[in-house]
């Protein structure tokens, strides 16, 4: 079995984009019930496949593709992680996805291509070398189009090819990186500690040079500045479409990517040595800061969300920068964090724009009295990306600074604070507006009436629930089972070993 599980957890999603792709245009409960039991029954295996390594079990497919390349995927804890949050959160997109698509033309289209685009990050976060790790980013960028130009506008295909510009461009580097890299020394395998020991001194000029080629090739999807372009550009695709790229696929695939070089191809300590680590924590220092600053400076809801992410993704490449177990658990966990809080986010802003026509910040003067439940669960996503405590941002940025501190790299704690005060500059006056703001005169001065839903139950309950998730992850931090105890898993592994 721990030869085809994880075979099994890929195939649920490809088996359901198949069998979608099939259905005509109006069987839409029996599309709706197959992609709900494919992802109920992924998440059932990737939950078995957590808790058998945590016991130490590893699950491992192998099969040479050509020469000494092998095809690998892998169960071990860092998959696990980005496993976890893609099964999830897939499951709570799809419901989403559902209420928000209906009535629309295209949906198997659509539905097919959803599941693929998650099939491929299941395969971004269970390979077990570089060469598997590339077939599956590409098919993630090929996936992700059509979803992308779903609407079928000018605006649309334009944000398209914008969005293939840079990813294919991305690609291309990485491709060369992983091509370089293994003429150079054979090994693309992930190794818990690294496959770059007792390397000669001689190859450590080439080495950076690799280096920086990976980071920039997964830098595209992961939004590091100057790549990050065409993020802005694609919240022309809908609302679920934005939360997937944002929270569950793309950019975490990117950031996925970035963890799985520092640590498990050139190993933290190698890392150290070429002197890498510290630029990269510039990097993504000067993108957290860029990116907030751009937040400030948006009207439209969706895009200010978008610059937020860019902001965002790189507290993860942050974290990995700190040499240290603590800013380590920092950047893991708020891969799960942030995902969880933005996918809230984003469905807020399909909520505000589907049921009321809403997508500009001015226009959500007094939201929080007929939508409560969409604005607390927007309000409690914002709190968590500011670092308010006790929702789970709150708990990434506190391992963040104290890494920073345990590496010795003060500024870092410099950089939290201004992040956290632009973080708190662009949601605020969103959230004044929600709930303390005068309704425009057109707006009715009443409730929802009793007993009906402030918008379709199928887009308000996934977000009510991802909310509370923010906010447990928060609460429940000390948890055995919560994310800081996954990461904290990882962490150790990885030093001590």
């Amino acid at each position: 079995m721990s030869f085809w599980l994880p075979l099994l957890v890929l195939a649920t999603s490809l088996v359901a984009a198949l069998f979608i792709f099939t259905l005509p245009e109006e069987r839409h409960a029996l599309r709706g019930s197959f992609n709900l039991l494919a992802a109920l029954v992924k998440i059932a295996l990737v939950g078995w496949m957590i808790i058998a390594v945590a016991n130490q079990q590893t699950f491992e497919t192998r099969f040479t593709l050509i020469g000494d390349i092998d095809f690998v995927l892998r169960a071990d804890a860092l998959s696990l992680l980005f496993a976890g949050l893609s099964s999830l959160l897939w499951l709570f997109t799809t419901i989403y996805a559902m209420g928000y698509l209906e009535g629309t033309p295209q949906r198997s289209r659509f539905f097919g291509f959803f599941s693929l685009c998650v099939a491929s990050t299941m395969g971004v976060s269970m390979a077990g070398n570089l060469f598997t790790f590339l077939i599956f980013f590409e098919m993630l960028t090929l996936s992700t189009y059509p979803l992308v130009v779903h609407k079928g506008t000018a605006e649309a295909l334009r944000a398209g090819r914008t969005y293939l510009f840079y990813t294919i461009g991305g690609g291309v580097a990485l491709l060369v990186g992983i091509a370089s890299l293994h003429a150079l020394v054979g090994h693309t395998e992930f190794i818990e500690t690294g496959v770059l020991r007792d390397v000669s001194p001689d190859l450590y000029p080439a080495l950076t040079a690799i280096f920086i080629l990976l980071i920039a090739g997964l830098g595209v999807k992961a939004a590091i500045v100057p790549l990050h372009g065409w993020l802005p550009a694609a919240m022309v695709a809908p609302a679920p479409v934005s939360a997937l790229l944002h929270a569950v696929a793309v950019v975490k695939a990117g950031a996925f990517g970035v963890v799985r070089v520092i640590y498990n191809v050139f190993g933290v300590e190698f890392s150290y040595q070429l002197g890498v680590l510290v630029p990269l924590a510039a990097v993504a220092s000067f993108t957290i800061i860029w990116g907030s600053i751009q937040a400030l400076r948006q009207s439209d809801i969706k895009k200010r969300l978008a610059f937020s992410t860019v902001s965002q993704v790189s507290y993860i490449i942050l974290g990995l920068s700190l040499f240290g177990p603590i800013g380590t658990m920092g950047g893991l966990v708020h891969l799960l964090h942030q995902g969880i809080m933005k996918v809230t986010l984003f469905f807020c802003a399909g909520i505000f724009a589907e049921t009321l026509g809403i997508t500009r910040i001015r226009d959500l003067n007094g939201v929080g009295k007929r939508m409560p439940l969409t604005s607390a669960a927007f309000t409690i996503g914002a709190f968590g990306m500011i670092g308010i405590p006790p929702v789970a941002g709150f708990i990434s940025k506190w391992y963040l600074g104290w890494g920073a501190m345990e590496a010795g790299l003060h500024w870092v704690l410099g950089v939290l604070l201004v992040s956290s005060l632009l973080n708190a500059a662009y949601f605020l006056p969103v959230i004044y507006r929600l709930w303390f703001a005068r309704p425009a005169p057109e707006w009715p001065d009443e409730q929802i009436p009793a007993g009906r839903f402030e918008t379709n139950p199928w887009l308000l309950i996934p977000t009510v629930i991802t909310a509370a998730f923010s906010l447990g992850a928060g609460v429940f931090a000390a948890a055995a089972w919560s994310p800081l105890s996954w990461a904290e898993l990882i962490a150790v592994r990885e030093y001590l070993s």
